[in-house]
């Protein structure tokens, strides 16, 4: 396979229809090496739907996302390069924590599957439990393992879908240091969210969407709270 690498992600005036509903209206941003741009909105801002066009799981309606000089026809190589965490965490609850680790280090061709699954369960906080079925895990713990699942192949982009859903205040602290390291190591994260507490301070870039449009672009943010009052208006 092809490698593919990319210094930045962008978006030029990109929609994507449902029908005659527009879930993403004419959208334009890029997001560079190192850096973390949050999507922050109401629920049916758009912001799903634009991660699964940015995952390649969507095709836009009209407008281009571009992978440095790769469009969406860099196919499995360009998607290999990806991460994904969203509202399903994609775990095999009867399989262990280890089991499944290994097994998605294994699909990234990955030839120490077993070593990749025993760092990330080191990562997750979860070694002394990496033996134990998922089924037996909560949410929380659950949504730890998904994410080492998402970034057991060190992917160039990380996309995350509220990935503070389920995590008490030390696991969320330990998902935020996660975050960091991967900005430090020269990842593109894009993450959505409603934390907007657990955002402040963290994020680079933020986007602020309604109704499937950028209202608002602010870099090095901070106030978010105030400003998505101002813009969203709720």
């Amino acid at each position: 396979m092809t490698s593919v690498d990319f210094e930045e992600v962008s978006a030029e005036d990109v929609s994507r229809h449902f029908g005659r509903r527009r879930a993403v209206s004419r959208m334009t941003f890029r997001a560079t090496r190192g850096m973390i741009l949050g999507l922050l909105g109401p629920n049916g801002a758009g912001k799903s739907t634009l991660l699964a066009m940015l995952a390649t799981l969507l095709r836009p309606s009209s407008g281009t996302i571009r992978y440095g000089t790769f469009g969406l026809s860099g196919g499995a190589a360009l998607r290999a390069r990806i991460g994904v965490l969203g509202h399903d965490l994609f775990l095999y609850p009867e399989l262990t924590a280890r089991e499944n680790l290994a097994f998605f280090a294994g699909l990234y061709g990955i030839a120490d599957g077993d070593g990749r699954a025993r760092a990330a369960l080191e990562r997750a906080g979860l070694e002394t439990r990496g033996d134990d079925p998922v089924a037996s895990f909560s949410r929380g713990m659950r949504q730890r393992v998904a994410l080492e699942r998402a970034l057991i192949h060190d992917p160039r982009l990380a996309l995350l879908d509220e990935p503070f859903t389920g995590l008490d205040d030390a696991s969320s602290g330990a998902l935020l240091r996660r975050l960091r390291t991967l900005r430090e190591s020269g990842a593109i994260v894009i993450l959505a969210t409603h934390d907007l507490d657990l955002a402040e301070g963290l994020l680079d870039h933020a986007l602020f969407l309604r109704e499937g449009r950028i209202v608002e672009s602010v870099v090095t943010p901070g106030g978010l709270r105030s400003t998505y009052r101002s813009v969203i208006g709720r």
